[in-house]
């Protein structure tokens, strides 16, 4: 055994004040069941999601929060179908990896001097430990115990202890309560977790033994090991996979689709990377709330029951005043004191004071939710090993809020920028409205994103809350100072702080001429330095205008959307969630694909010039089957890449046919052939915005395109092209990879469309060209070498002949005008129904045009001076099709025959009776 439970009090000690409670000089520290101090509270409550529920965590816990929050904890038990393995179980796990321990002297967590006081008096220690002097630092991150061990004489913290590994600490945690609760007398009996509770207590309300146990806590998993499988170390197997995917797998929570943590790029230790706990009997995490009053979710791998307490986040400052009251010369000294999570406070004193306190046994295989600002604390009965993380529904944006602003107030440094992930969370959610709304991309997150906007959304509220304080502190500097937009990379990625108390400052941010590398939030300018206000500038990210966009925007506002996502193209890239392992389920869009014309390797893109691309009219077909190949001249530059800029090929799949040295300036030039086979043609749509002078827009058209992979540009792969109805915006073009629907782009151009893509496949290939290259100039896309609607098949002649002939009433005027080139004695067309067109010209171009494409003859003028039928032939003829018209029908056409050749009705009968010669020949 490597120590004791306790030690003999030294002599000349036996009646030391301690807080107000004496201690007196005992043998060894037993168990004293007769002084159990054990608290009478109400259970928080505990929840049983079945499988269907259990498959969404955000989901369930946004449904148990109305209820649950009330109590500051809950418990959450996972279906019986839920059972993940523990690879810290694994036999090389547990015997030879060590992780490190901290003494915890439980006697002082309550109990215990100011340390100025304490300075002339040194506690001797029986736990023998193999550390040196050194000890950890403070941390305040994560969502269990974070206790603070330090070093300085001047603050009381928990000590390192010795390594150990599982095994080890098992041995030791099971003979240290044997011994205390002597339960080495009998075989059979063991302490109840009641009765471990009472002595609990007893030892931190009124201690009369010095006790000091090991704690192994905020271990951290990426150095360490997590206790679920991870998805890139697992066997392929479909049962670890199944835990390795897991929403509930500490590892995946904090980046679930719809958690604002996933705005956050780094991998936070203890916030977004779960920290292990490895606990023994009466090892303990003091009062303290999650940094950010962020949510956590704890779940225990194995072991004996762990006892918690919780308080409500609305009765936070009850707590703290409370323990100010009773523990005043503690805060006196350091007023600071709950920051450092080494102090407890019995609940039978918080409840004393009126402050509402909940009990929750968690035992191996079952959760327990903390929610935001509760605080929370508690200790182990026993052997156990748990697992924590922190979490950010949308709902925890407002605690998020209040947590930056009382930070600001004590000058605390923050772990995460607020405002990045709000307007990330926001940029996310307006993007799913721009989905719902003009790509009609229905699927569960998208959903999800939605029910938090609207005038009444708690996403909306959260940024016009922010925007309100903003606005009011931007007040009170202007005019006085300038106001400038900060560089779009500001603070990204080495995240700015004001001098004075640490505010974020994503928003905005005040600097001054006498100190350029110095900035101050808008509240401390006034102390950054003694300059005139004139000499000091305001950089924002965001004017009033936008603000006022994204607001609107979140309201459901389709123009302030359509404005917000067209600040910057990437908001238009719908696979943004890379850091999400987990899988979700998408609906798709159902579309047949051809096996054959996906992984194609690159090289059979690529063709000589003097390949002909162009095919005759005569393969015309209006069964959409054709397809059709576009030739665009590359010269130096491969979809954008200028490769002229010495960037080393890639061999893989024949991306090039020929070697180029890796620093060569001279590529030969190539020709991309991009074949494009139409799917659907799609119907006509009236509006002006349905058509351009070059194309014409059918809603539902699609058509399907090789080009380089968007995620891996050394193949090819088939890109599915879709003309989409976007309500009074018009026509919205997406283009997604049909192996991955979730890589979707959309723009209101077709052009804008493909030069995302095009920008996207160059900046995967200038990083696999040149990885870690620092001495190449930066290239640059070239995104006019790709032309957008050739790449959806809208320039292609057999494309374009069938979509014409479905546009049977000329409604897409400014292509018709542009396409029939009417001459100036034309009137310009106005539409079926105006007086002034020149439909006759526009009809005969029309059929004349279609028939020879079709190899059909259409009589001209001409021709029909010619034709000698006698009027008995005539007669017959106009007899068997007057007699399917009924008298309405035959009223009509007796009106247009009395009008004249140059009436707007006999003009638009003469176009109809030509439509209808070109649709049934």
């Amino acid at each position: 055994m490597k120590g004791h439970p306790s030690r003999q009090a030294p002599k000349g000690e036996n009646n030391i004040e301690s807080s107000g409670s004496s201690r007196r000089r005992k043998e060894s520290a037993i168990w004293s069941p007769g002084e159990a101090r054990r608290p009478i509270l109400e259970e928080a409550p505990v929840y049983y999601p079945n499988d269907e529920e259990f498959k969404d965590p955000l989901g369930y816990i946004a449904s148990i929060r109305h209820n649950a929050q009330k109590y500051g904890i809950c418990k959450i038990i996972p279906p019986a179908s839920w059972s993940p393995p523990c690879p810290l179980r694994e036999k090389n796990v547990w015997e030879c990896a060590k992780f490190s321990t901290r003494i915890q002297q439980v006697d002082l967590l309550q109990n215990r001097e100011p340390m100025k006081k304490k300075k002339t008096r040194k506690r001797k220690r029986r736990l023998h430990s193999k550390t040196g002097s050194t000890r950890r630092q403070p941390r305040s991150l994560g969502s269990e115990s974070n206790t603070h061990s330090d070093s300085s004489d001047d603050k009381f913290g928990f000590q390192s202890g010795s390594d150990f590994t599982f095994e080890e600490f098992q041995t030791f945690s099971k003979d240290f309560k044997e011994l205390y609760f002597r339960m080495k007398d009998t075989e059979v009996w063991k302490p109840s977790i009641e009765e471990i509770e009472g002595e609990y207590w007893r030892i931190v309300e009124n201690p009369t033994d010095e006790v000091e146990v090991l704690y192994g806590a905020d271990l951290e998993t990426g150095v360490f090991g997590s206790g679920f499988p991870l998805e890139s170390s697992s066997p392929k197997s479909s049962t670890l996979d199944q835990y390795a995917t897991s929403g509930w797998n500490l590892n995946n929570l904090p980046r679930l689709p719809c958690s604002v943590l996933c705005f956050e790029e780094n991998n936070i230790s203890g916030v977004l990377v779960p920290w292990l706990y490895i606990g023994m009997c009466f090892s303990s995490f003091c009062w303290h709330v999650e940094d950010h009053h962020l949510y956590s979710l704890n779940y225990m791998h194995w072991g004996e029951p762990k006892i918690w307490y919780g308080v409500p986040g609305s009765h936070a400052a009850a707590l703290e005043d409370a323990m100010r009251k009773h523990l005043p010369d503690l805060f006196e000294e350091q007023p600071d004191l709950l920051h450092e999570l080494v102090t407890q406070l019995s609940p039978s004193v918080l409840k004393s004071e009126g402050v509402p306190v909940y009990r929750a046994v968690q035992n191996a295989g079952e959760f327990v939710l903390t929610f935001p600002r509760a605080y929370h604390s508690g200790f182990n009965c026993g052997f156990n090993c748990a697992e924590a993380v922190n979490l950010g529904p949308v709902d925890w944006l407002e605690h998020g809020l209040t947590a930056v602003e009382l930070y600001s107030k004590q000058c605390r440094k923050t772990s995460l920028s607020h405002d990045k992930l709000l307007i990330g969370a926001a940029s996310e959610a307006i993007r799913a409205l721009w989905e719902l709304s003009a790509v009609k991309n229905i699927n569960s997150i998208n959903l999800r994103w939605r029910s938090f906007c609207g005038k009444d959304g708690m996403l909306t509220k959260a940024i016009k809350g922010r925007i309100e304080i903003e606005e009011e502190r931007l007040e009170r500097l202007l005019p006085l100072v300038q106001l400038q937009t900060m560089d779009k990379d500001f603070g990204l990625k080495d995240e700015q702080e004001c001098f004075s108390c640490f505010y974020d400052l994503h928003l905005s941010a005040v600097k001054c001429q006498c100190s350029p590398g110095q900035f101050s939030c808008l509240k401390h300018s006034n102390l950054m330095c003694s300059c005139k206000p004139e000499n000091k500038t305001v950089l924002v990210r965001y004017n009033s205008d936008e603000l006022n966009t994204l607001v609107q925007a979140l309201e459901g506002k389709l123009d302030a959307i359509e404005q917000w996502t067209s600040k910057d193209p990437d908001n238009f890239s719908l696979n943004r969630r890379q850091h999400n392992s987990v899988k979700q389920d998408s609906e798709r869009d159902g579309l047949e694909t051809d096996p054959s014309m996906k992984n194609d390797s690159l090289s059979g893109l690529l063709r000589e010039e003097t390949h002909n691309p162009k095919k005759q009219c005569s393969s015309c077909s209006d069964d959409a089957t054709t397809s059709y190949a576009s030739s665009h001249s590359s010269g130096k530059k491969l979809f954008g890449v200028d490769l002229s800029r010495g960037s080393p090929s890639v061999q893989q799949n024949g991306i090039f046919d020929s070697e180029i040295d890796p620093l060569s300036t001279k590529v030969s030039e190539r020709t991309l052939l991009y074949h494009v086979d139409p799917l659907k043609l799609g119907s006509i749509a009236s509006g002006k915005l349905w058509c351009s002078k070059q194309a014409i827009f059918p809603i539902g058209f699609r058509s399907r395109v090789k080009f380089f992979d968007a995620s891996s540009p050394e193949i090819t792969s088939s890109y599915i092209c879709e003309i989409l109805n976007g309500g009074l915006i018009g026509p919205l073009f997406k283009v997604s990879l049909e192996e991955c629907p979730d890589t979707n782009f959309v723009s209101s151009s077709a052009q804008k469309c493909w030069e995302m893509i095009s920008r996207r496949v160059f900046e995967e290939l200038a990083t696999k060209l040149n990885p870690g290259r620092q001495d190449l100039p930066p290239l640059q896309p070239d995104t006019e070498s790709i032309n957008g609607l050739g790449m959806f098949g809208l320039l292609s002649p057999p494309i374009v002949q069938s979509i014409e002939a479905l546009d049977t009433n000329y409604q897409c005027l400014e292509y018709w005008n542009n396409k029939l080139k009417l001459k100036d004695e034309c009137v310009t067309v106005k539409g079926p129904s105006g007086s002034s067109e020149s439909t006759v010209d526009m009809a005969r171009s029309a059929v004349m045009e279609r028939g020879q494409c079709s190899g059909t003859k259409v009589a001209t003028e001409e021709e029909h001076a010619d034709y000698s039928s006698s009027n008995t032939e005539l007669q017959l003829v106009l007899r068997r099709l007057l007699n399917k018209a009924d008298p309405e029908e035959l009223r009509i056409m007796h009106k247009i025959l009395c009008s004249g050749s140059t009436s707007p009705e006999w003009r638009i009968a003469f176009a109809t009776l030509s439509q209808e010669i070109l649709r049934k020949v």
